[in-house]
């Protein structure tokens, strides 16, 4: 039995492979404020204080509402602490999720990004490619990073990573500019992405799944809950520590708005697995 990796090569930082999901900060639906303004603050701080140094958000989830509780909850940031955003999207009035996909809307994006943070600059922007919602769709995303490419070298955007893409579309936005990190649906039951887990894997490129417990349909597994009770885990930390076995490039954004839940979710970076509990995972 081997521990996991516990770091990773990220944007410049050693990120711990255990991170943080901003989006259950906002209110329900990812819409509105946290239904407990103080506790959405306490989790944030909890998280960085337990040693997570990797946050993911977007200034979309809320809007507008998860960046401006980092900033209160964390600004003036850790120096070792990366800030992953992403772009791409944009809430309308009734809670429905719309693309922005043009240029302009890439732009404004970036700028809402950097004034609800408080940063002058983004550390690592995200192109999330709205394909078929939660599943990449081929076809050319060159005009989405070629704008990202841009407010790179104006300075805005530090890094540029990728959300729901396809591996053509990967290779395509290498042409243009660095990718340094892919974000896409995968979890223990959700596999489509081996291959290209793998071939990011061989380039130093992180993968950070979304979704890693289900995302808004929770992993519901019998053979899942069978090993974590032999393990004395739960589910959700047994998925979790799949993942961080599965391979050294994957990082882990679990989201929550409870300490409790965000220190459950933290022992699972702690949870070796047995070669033949990873034999059962890997075949469920």
């Amino acid at each position: 039995m081997t521990q996991p990796m516990k770091t990773f090569p990220f944007a410049g930082h050693a990120v711990n492979r255990m991170g943080y999901g901003a989006m259950q900060l906002a209110g329900p639906g990812v819409f509105g404020p946290p239904k407990d303004h103080a506790a959405a603050l306490a989790v944030l701080r909890e998280a960085v204080a337990s040693g997570v140094n990797h946050i993911d958000t977007s200034d979309f989830y809320g809007p507008h509402v998860t960046n401006r509780v980092i900033r209160e909850a964390l600004h003036p940031y850790a120096r070792d602490l990366l800030i992953v955003t992403k772009v791409g999207a944009f809430r309308g009035d009734d809670a429905s999720w719309q693309p922005a996909q043009e240029p302009a809307d890439i732009e404004r994006a970036v700028h809402d990004n950097l004034k609800n943070l408080g940063l002058d600059v983004l550390d690592v922007v995200n192109m999330r490619v709205m394909g078929d919602v939660h599943a990449p769709k081929e076809g050319s995303i060159a005009r989405q990073i070629d704008a990202l490419a841009e407010l790179q070298r104006k300075g805005l955007v530090r890094h540029v990573g990728l959300s729901n893409v396809t591996s053509a579309q990967v290779a395509e936005a290498q042409r243009i500019t660095e990718i340094v990190c892919v974000q896409n649906h995968y979890n223990v039951v959700h596999r489509e992405d081996d291959a290209l887990v793998d071939e990011l894997a061989a380039q130093g490129i992180a993968y950070v799944p979304f979704f890693p417990l289900g995302g808004f349909t929770p992993i519901q597994s019998s053979g899942l809950s069978d090993l974590a009770a032999s393990l004395g885990a739960t589910p959700m930390q047994v998925a979790l520590a799949w993942l961080l076995h599965r391979s050294p490039n994957i990082l882990l954004i679990p989201g929550t708005s409870s300490v409790a839940h965000l220190r459950e979710n933290l022992k699972a970076a702690e949870l070796v697995l047995p070669p033949e509990v990873l034999d059962k995972l890997d075949a469920l």
